[in-house]
């Protein structure tokens, strides 16, 4: 979908890239130390759901593939608040269900869901699901996101519906089924559930689903006051393609990052 470079993009995204320093995403020869990065932006995403009133009991799950062993993954334990979780709380598991890292035990459908993406979609190295109040009763009318504003356009032709609802997921066969509604988009609307996105980092994980959040209540607001007017597919795929670029998705997330950072520091411990 996307062909420029992060160079490219960067360019096309800020006047002045050529001379002045703009946030790039960092690479890595070690995979420990990218495992170590990794786990201090889940735990910054879960500081940022909770900021954005993205928890709801013991729901919600934000999940990362390890670095070290790609078949295993990093979630939040059970029972801890969004703004409470750090690095040194969370849990690796493997797509078989066994913990191999952490002092906790872990969400059941956390397990059944993102065990299920991760193994169909190598592609995918970060998961993102809440049940939020727009994400709720958006998927409740059981109908795809329209290309009514930028933003939106980010999930044009990029998102899916996953029309079953059984109840808590509790079992891999229904992850399966959400995987295949999936498909190799950017993200999901669970119907009568709730939403779920996914990336090649945490960060345009959490950046993507904070955005879908917000396009959810935008289109339940303008459809209350009157007919959507929809942006025409040339346009919407050409925003889409600007705004779904790895480094924007990516880029969407640093100033989210900067705020916890700024308010409480202690995820990265």
């Amino acid at each position: 979908m996307h062909t420029n470079t992060i160079e490219e993009q960067a360019k096309k995204m800020a006047i002045g890239s050529e001379n002045f320093k703009i946030p790039m995403p960092p690479t890595f020869t070690d995979p420990l130390e990218q495992r170590e990065y990794d786990k201090q932006r889940l735990a910054a995403g879960f500081r940022i759901f909770a900021a954005h009133g993205f928890d709801e009991g013991l729901a919600g799950h934000i999940t990362v593939r390890d670095a070290v062993e790609p078949d295993t993954f990093w979630v939040n334990p059970v029972g801890i608040h969004f703004s409470l979780i750090k690095a040194s709380d969370l849990v690796r598991v493997s797509h078989v269900g066994k913990i191999l890292d952490g002092d906790s035990a872990i969400n059941n459908a956390a397990f059944a869901i993102h065990s299920r993406i991760h193994q169909a979609r190598p592609d995918v190295n970060a998961v993102a699901h809440a049940h939020t109040i727009y994400g709720r009763a958006f998927s409740a009318l059981g109908q795809l996101l329209q290309p009514i504003s930028q933003d939106a356009c980010l999930f044009y032709e990029n998102h899916s519906l996953f029309r079953t609802f059984t109840g808590v997921v509790a079992q891999t066969e229904e992850g399966d089924m959400i995987a295949e509604a999936l498909s190799d988009k950017a993200a999901c609307i669970l119907q009568n559930h709730g939403l779920l996105t996914v990336a090649k980092t945490v960060d345009a994980a959490v950046a993507n689903f904070v955005m879908m959040e917000s396009c959810c209540k935008s289109q339940m607001l303008a459809q209350s006051v009157g007919e959507l007017q929809l942006i025409d597919h040339d346009t919407a795929v050409h925003t889409r393609n600007m705004n779904g670029h790895d480094l924007i998705t990516w880029g969407n997330f640093q100033p989210l990052y900067q705020v916890a950072q700024h308010n409480d520091n202690s995820f990265l411990e």
